[in-house]
């Protein structure tokens, strides 16, 4: 589901919300702008402060991939291989120039064009490979970004409510006013860990787990397109990327694109739990 990220995290608030309501409680009594400022505006700047000046772009657009969570085919990569397998073994490697551009995905383009282009074996290789190792090490930047904000965010506050408590120690002269400033002392905390547990940490997870889906499909091309290369059989080859997919989907690719051809329906009849990869 697309929308998971998204789902998990305004249900948490909403469940939140709905806790405070059962306990007879004022949700606007947990809106303190001051620790807003503490605990958000802190963890921003120490944020800020621990990466370069590009962090802050790429934090941006890590949020939007993570509450979009666009899934990817894996199915579809094979069926797509496969298919530029039995073409080029049909018609020769120069045969494929005609489908670098319907590939779509960048990487995928490269790769094909360089066994067009002739080049070995091991360069493809080193060079596809180069590409795995950058993208992943770009990944695991933006997800650390947003980790390292769930580590500052509890501390600033608990800063938060100990520059309160200091106020607070400052009017014990005024003993009807230290309930509520006392209790107003403890929403920056709240607002710290609520922020990194809910927030932060979970877009955290979620681009690691984006990253790792990525990855898989990326070595997964990188093997399609080197077995493309050597000229190996196709079956063999739809076996060998088969091996990346989880045993529960593993031949649905297959019976879908013949159900389709056949004209039935291309419902996946699998394990739902073994089809998440």
């Amino acid at each position: 589901m697309k929308a998971i990220t998204a789902i998990g995290i305004g249900g948490s608030f909403a469940l939140l919300l709905l806790a405070i309501l059962m306990e007879g409680g004022n949700p606007m009594s947990f809106l303190n702008i001051e620790a807003i400022l503490i605990v958000i505006g802190g963890s921003a700047g120490a944020t800020i402060a621990s990466t370069r000046s590009s962090g802050i772009k790429h934090m941006i657009t890590g949020a939007k991939i993570a509450f979009k969570g666009e899934e990817i085919d894996l199915g579809a990569t094979i069926e797509s291989m496969v298919s530029l397998s039995e073409k080029a073994r049909r018609d020769g490697l120069l045969a494929l120039e005609d489908d670098v551009e319907a590939l779509g995905d960048p990487f995928a383009k490269k790769g094909i064009q360089l066994v067009v282009d002739g080049a070995d074996s091991e360069l493809v290789r080193a060079i596809l490979a180069g590409e795995i190792d950058g993208m992943s090490a770009r990944h695991n930047h933006v997800a650390k970004i947003f980790a390292t904000a769930g580590g500052f965010a509890p501390t600033l506050g608990v800063l938060g409510t100990v520059m309160s408590l200091v106020h607070v120690l400052e009017n014990l002269d005024q003993p009807s006013s230290l309930g509520h400033s006392i209790a107003g002392a403890f929403i920056a905390t709240l607002y710290g860990v609520g922020s990194a547990n809910l927030v932060f940490l979970p877009i955290s997870n979620k681009l690691k787990e984006l990253s790792g889906e990525e990855l898989l499909y990326r070595e997964m091309t990188l093997e399609a397109i080197l077995s493309i290369q050597a000229g190996d059989n196709p079956r063999l080859l739809r076996e060998k990327l088969e091996t990346f997919l989880q045993p529960g989907v593993r031949g649905a690719a297959a019976t879908s694109a013949a159900k389709a051809a056949a004209g039935a329906p291309a419902a996946l009849e699998t394990d739902p739990e073994a089809a998440t990869v």
